[in-house]
């Protein structure tokens, strides 16, 4: 399977609790549910055609909480419930699942070889929503295959970020860009090696071809 992140980011790259006031408050965030104006029925479209090519869920425990007091109880009606609630969930987490979710399990042991071996498994997607903690972790151990990333025309100035310090150089190719008339960007990035660096400072000659030039050479 593929392992592909989504993740809602403010253009100064804030991703913390996109969808309510309560989601997240840690560090005393107080922007909560900065994405909810911006909302159109085209980007939900767009976001459910993802989700049919959803096979299992692999989330931080933090998602998981708000996930599993949401999506259970919202209806089949909805074509995300209907497939985050048919699913395998897989829950990085130190402590029991509660509440509990059908066809939620924990993660025990190594998180990194759990999820390659989740990869291993056949299926379409193995699809993270939110856990940036856990994103964090994924791209540090190079096993995030693809990138969905929610740019909102919002400046918060605080808050968790998605490419927090720490994160590992790599090279993005840009596989498709949607613009809505709210004035959210998505784009759809195939992660891989950075291409490494280069220069577009004029090059300066060692001292003595400088001073052949010049002219100086023996004065």
């Amino acid at each position: 399977m593929k392992l592909v992140v989504g993740t809602f980011l403010t253009l100064d790259g804030v991703a913390q609790a996109p969808g309510g006031p309560e989601e997240d408050r840690r560090g005393g965030f107080a922007h909560g549910g900065w994405s909810v104006p911006y909302w159109d029925q085209t980007m939900i479209d767009v976001q459910v055609a993802w989700i049919d090519s959803l096979s299992a869920l692999l989330l931080g425990r933090g998602t998981y909480d708000i996930f599993a007091a949401h999506w259970p109880h919202v209806g089949d009606d909805d074509p995300i419930a209907a497939r985050f609630n048919r699913v395998p969930k897989h829950v990085a987490s130190g402590s029991a699942l509660s509440p509990a979710w059908q066809g939620a399990s924990r993660i025990e042991g190594d998180v990194v070889e759990a999820v390659r071996a989740l990869k291993g498994q056949p299926g379409q997607q193995l699809q993270v929503h939110g856990s940036l903690g856990l994103v964090q972790t994924l791209l540090q151990a190079g096993l995030v295959d693809e990138l969905r990333l929610w740019w909102f025309p919002v400046l918060l100035g605080q808050g968790r970020k998605l490419f927090a310090e720490g994160t590992v150089p790599a090279g993005l190719e840009l596989l498709e860009t949607l613009r809505f008339d709210t004035g959210v960007v998505f784009q759809h990035y195939k992660v891989g090696e950075a291409r490494g660096y280069g220069s577009f400072m004029l090059e300066t000659p060692p001292p003595e071809e400088l001073q052949r030039r010049l002219g100086l050479e023996g004065a």
